[in-house]
């Protein structure tokens, strides 16, 4: 149904002599003409047809007009283009160019059984619901939500998807861990007060590999930062290992990870890790000579100062055994500040100062894949009830984050937007007004002649089209 000021005219300051006014009755034209380069992703690595494959279908297959796969479809590229709430869909559903991507062999929808449906060949907000809320134990008896996801399914394809990227097995690969706030303003299942955040929250676990995104867990915040690391970790290892045999993996986190268990499961499984680690008064005393150094050094120079310390440490309770520690004695111009890493590496493989400075530190990067995801293609958007709802929702934001990641290593490599945001690639290749014509034979869009990305635009579909087409030719 059209919104009233759909029929109005909006007027604007004018033109020397000319009025200007504006009307949204412009026809079938789309604003995320784009999207094509994501299709080509999705297209190339077949990677939301095998997201679909995750879920279990019990409708009535004489009953549906939306797939399994178009529902899934639809929802991942939604987001992707910006669109995170459901009631977005009202609207469109009644986009032709959403209806391409999604693969409606009908993007017009004018063969839609019931007629109040025809000329929007996509599904609404209510179907789109009914895909989220479908409890575990549905099934073909169940009333109205009889698609089910399985969990462990979409797990193993998001690790999956990361083996495929690498040509051949990598030396050595890095698993990063990161737990993170996700604010709730509701009566969310799982919900609890979390002190350091200082509201009510989520907790989720990521694990990224570089760029590429591992795991995604929703958890409830009663909870500490490490929980459940182990057993993602002993999966994911186990799946990457099936694989590369002979990868050496090192896993990195901050002091939340610093835990017996992990570090245990680690040196019982030929993992190294890198951690961050609490200071506390006996660490601080290790390297007291150090921070004396650096404090001398400072009052001299005015300028920050740093020494490293590598020595053996044990707690005096939580730990199995000895291990290796790295602490950081520096001073700045707000006082001392120690760090402390402890590592299963040998010195041999890494010095302190390497350690530190260029393995450790570089785990600042996962935060801002975080970010990226939380920020740019609404991670965080866990409004509905349910804890499981909540996890679906955060697995089709991270699905998203897979397509544009691929986009980016793949599509924009060697151009100037390589490095370039999720946000950023979403407004500059992906919002591009479009006329869409739809015949018999082909599905025509008219783009926007002003538009100033064209040569990157054209150079990543070059590059997609060289990646994939002959894969699956």
């Amino acid at each position: 149904m059209r919104t009233e000021c759909n029929a109005v005219q909006l007027s604007f300051p004018g033109l020397a002599r000319r009025k200007v006014i504006a009307d949204f009755e412009g026809g079938l034209i789309t604003s995320d003409a784009g999207g094509l380069l994501l299709r080509e992703v999705s297209e190339g690595t077949r990677l939301l047809r095998r997201l679909a494959a995750c879920f279990d279908d019990y409708r009535d297959a004489d009953q549906i007009e939306h797939t399994v796969e178009s529902l899934v479809a639809q929802r991942v590229y939604g987001i992707a283009l910006g669109y995170e709430d459901l009631n977005d869909h009202e609207d469109l559903r009644r986009d032709r160019l959403m209806a391409v991507l999604v693969g409606k062999a009908d993007p017009t929808g004018a063969d839609r059984v019931r007629e109040r449906d025809r000329g929007a060949p996509l599904a609404g907000k209510s179907t789109l619901n009914r895909l989220e809320l479908t409890p575990s134990d549905a099934d073909a008896k169940s009333q109205y939500k009889k698609v089910v996801y399985r969990g462990e399914a979409i797990d193993h394809l998001m690790v999956e998807v990361f083996l495929e990227s690498e040509g051949s097995a990598p030396a050595e690969i890095i698993l990063d861990l990161d737990a993170t706030e996700d604010p709730l303003h509701g009566k969310q299942e799982g919900r609890f007060f979390h002190g350091y955040y200082g509201g009510y929250c989520y907790l989720p676990l990521y694990i990224f590999c570089g760029e590429h995104l591992l795991c995604a867990r929703l958890r409830s915040s009663d909870i500490d930062a490490s929980a459940g690391s182990e057993e993602e970790l002993e999966r994911i290892v186990g799946q990457i290992r099936e694989r590369w045999r002979e990868v050496r993996i090192v896993v990195r986190g901050d002091s939340g990870f610093a835990r017996e268990s992990i570090m245990s499961w680690c040196e019982a499984n030929g993992v190294d890790y890198v951690f961050g680690l609490a200071r506390n008064a006996r660490l601080t005393r290790g390297i007291a000579r150090q921070l004396e150094r650096v404090r001398r050094r400072y009052l001299k120079t005015k300028t920050g100062c740093r020494e490293y310390r590598d020595f053996r440490y044990r707690t005096l309770n939580s730990w199995s055994r000895t291990r290796r520690v790295i602490g950081k004695a520096e001073h700045l111009e707000k006082g001392a500040n120690p760090r402390f890493v402890v590592t299963s590496l040998s010195k041999r493989a890494s010095g302190a100062r390497a350690l530190y400075e260029d393995l450790y530190c570089a785990r600042g990067e996962m935060e801002n894949r975080i970010k990226e995801q939380q920020l740019g293609l609404f991670a965080d958007r866990t409004s509905t009830a349910t804890l499981r709802a909540n996890q679906l929702r955060l697995w089709f934001s991270s699905m998203a984050y897979i397509l544009m990641t691929e986009l980016r290593r793949v599509g924009l490599k060697g151009t100037e937007m390589a490095h370039a945001q999720c946000s950023t690639i979403r407004t500059k290749l992906f919002k591009i007004g479009a006329l869409v014509s739809v015949s018999v034979r082909r599905v025509w869009l008219s783009c926007a002649s002003g538009y100033p990305y064209r040569a990157i635009f054209v150079q990543a579909l070059k590059n997609l089209q060289a990646a994939y087409r002959p894969l699956h030719c």
